[in-house]
């Protein structure tokens, strides 16, 4: 049997930076067991590739939700990356650490000290390396490369000009201080490509020499003796192998795949796990409880002038476009479309911002694998700190069957009077004199939508994720808390779970970048940081996908690779492309 000193399970977000950082010191001998392919799909990197590349069933958990009571037992599609990267390497790439207060709170309400806003600024700090240049809020000598909006769009600055005629606000940075208002968002992309956890993290680690990465191994049980763990059992290529960790196990699968291994390696609550006829090592009820997300509704209306985003979508400008990207990183697939939005208060009495909006200057409508693009432009409503809980549990012992999974949205009766409130602040902003000359008419929900039991109807028919899951291990020193306040698993020796699942409350904004706070812990012998989350790209790890343009035989040959998927993907011959990569 083979001998690690850490083993961490998904090399997602959190997955990656840790195994930079743990890996730092060459003594250690690390193992990062990943259930997806490598992320060499070339709609990770683009930008605008985001749409089709979160629905590709290949690097896709493809999780659902079970029937949801608050929303006309729907199931809910929840997407999760199961590919290096994890969701850093699907998601919109929009870049919101929370709120300040969401930090404090973690402190006064749920017992965690070390977890002030004030303390993890550093952290946010140290990781990043934002366009905006150093100051009080921002780095500037990270690895993440966080880029300002700049997509030129006249929808984006009538928004901004909304929020100022509606009192909604105007906010020059949503990361920075008291942020409220509508802005320009920051987003991971650095050389106009994804920045994702992998291309920051992971390949310059593996570079050292000191890290393995197996790609397409699933885990099936953490392997304990007596109250320690030694090492996972995982699945590789059709046959069971066993690792032993001298260290740690760190899991990093999120927020439904970390409570679902530790159920079924029976750390869990006793009774559900009994149930399943799984032994029961630690009960630990708080595991897979406390399911938490932001539920979302969009509004879509058609736009009275016509702008090049929107006929992208045509063959021969979706293959200029692409060329463009591949030879310049350049134009509109530069960008992840969500580039404006805001942080606003639902109502008077919400005590710092609880509603997100996430503005796109154009209309999409899928038609099974066939995106559409059409001439309109939407916005996401969000609800940021929802009081209703769901939970992950076994649907059997079996670790290749899905778990179940509840988020209850909605369930409590403030959840959907924010949700309410929140609509009703939308149409305010896209009402306003701004948007008079490119507001046509309300294509959802419609105009017919305008009682109060019209809208919440239309919120519980139509509402889903923002793909923020979270909460499930909790942190805390309380009877549901799974992990202290340093992450590791109570009632057992030599296991962390270090993703969003240790959140005990969700944060304001995007979640995936809550990683980046982590404080500084002890892991066995090895200080490390797990301050660094999706952190740019370093152009020399991923030659497929390198960041700038070259003249070199050999960048050439790649670039024909990368131009022959781009003929594919709108359905054109590509034999010439494969010729000119050959030569």
């Amino acid at each position: 049997m083979e001998n690690y000193d850490y083993v961490i399970v998904g090399a997602g977000s959190a997955g990656c930076v840790l195994a930079n950082k743990l890996g730092e010191d060459k003594k250690h001998k690390i193992l990062v067991l990943e259930a997806g392919p490598m992320d060499y799909n070339l709609m990770i990197h683009i930008p605008a590739g985001v749409y089709k590349a979160y629905r590709n069933p290949k690097i896709n958990w493809n999780y659902s939700t079970e029937n949801e009571p608050e929303l006309f037992d729907r199931n809910v599609p929840m997407p999760r990356g199961k590919v290096v990267g994890g969701s850093s390497s699907i998601n919109s790439m929009v870049y919101m650490r929370g709120h300040p207060l969401d930090y404090d709170r973690w402190q006064t309400e749920c017992g965690l000290k070390d977890w002030s806003y004030d303390q993890c600024l550093p952290y946010f700090k140290e990781g990043e390396n934002s366009d905006r240049g150093e100051d009080e809020w921002r780095g500037g000598s990270g690895n993440l490369g966080v880029t300002k909006g700049s997509f030129d769009n006249p929808l984006f600055d009538a928004l901004e000009e909304a929020g100022r005629q509606s009192g909604q606000g105007y906010s020059e940075d949503l990361n920075g201080f008291n942020p409220e208002g509508i802005a320009r968002f920051d987003a991971t992309r650095k050389h106009g490509r994804r920045c994702s956890a992998a291309g920051a993290h992971l390949r310059p680690a593996l570079a050292r020499g000191n890290i393995t990465l197996l790609t397409k191994a699933q885990v099936m049980k953490i392997n304990i003796s007596g109250n320690s763990v030694n090492g996972v059992t995982f699945k590789h290529k059709g046959k069971l192998h066993s690792v032993e960790a001298n260290k740690e196990v760190i899991l990093s699968g999120g927020a439904i795949n970390s409570p679902h291994l530790l159920m079924l390696s029976g750390i869990g609550p006793s009774k559900h796990l009994k149930e399943h006829g799984i032994d029961v090592h630690v009960d630990l009820p708080g595991v897979g409880q406390n399911l938490q997300d932001h539920v979302s509704v969009i509004l879509q209306y058609a736009c009275t002038k016509s702008f090049p985003i929107h006929k992208v979508n045509q063959p021969h400008r979706k293959l200029a476009t692409g060329i463009r990207w591949v030879f310049t990183r350049k134009g509109i697939a530069t960008s992840n479309i969500w580039e404006a939005g805001g942080l606003i208060k639902s109502s008077p009495n919400a005590a710092y911002p609880d509603i997100q909006y996430h503005f796109g200057p154009v209309g999409l409508e899928y038609n099974d694998d066939k995106i559409s693009l059409l001439q309109a432009f939407s916005i996401h409503v969000d609800q940021l700190r929802p009081r209703s809980r769901g939970q992950v549990t076994l649907k059997s012992a079996n670790p290749l069957e899905k778990p179940l999974m509840m988020f209850n949205y909605l369930q409590d009766p403030e959840d959907l009077a924010e949700m309410v409130n929140g609509f009703k602040k939308a149409r305010e902003l896209i009402s306003q004199p701004a948007f008079d000359e490119f507001r046509g008419v309300e294509l959802i929900p419609g105009p017919q939508v305008q009682s109060e039991a019209d809208i919440e109807q239309f919120i519980r028919d139509a509402a889903e994720t923002d793909y923020h899951p979270s909460c499930t291990c909790a942190m805390g020193d309380g009877e549901m808390a799974v992990v202290d306040d340093q992450m590791k698993v109570r009632g057992v020796k030599n296991l962390r779970v270090v993703d969003a699942s240790v959140m005990p409350k969700i944060i304001s904004g995007n979640s995936r970048l809550f990683k980046k706070s982590l404080p500084r812990t002890e892991c066995g012998e090895l200080a490390w940081q797990t301050s660094q989350v999706e952190r740019a790209s370093n152009p020399s790890c991923n030659p497929r996908v390198s960041p700038h343009p070259r003249t070199d035989r050999g960048h050439l040959s790649a670039r024909a690779q990368q131009f022959g998927e781009l003929v594919r993907i709108v359905g054109l011959d590509c034999t010439l492309v494969r010729r000119m990569s050959r030569k």
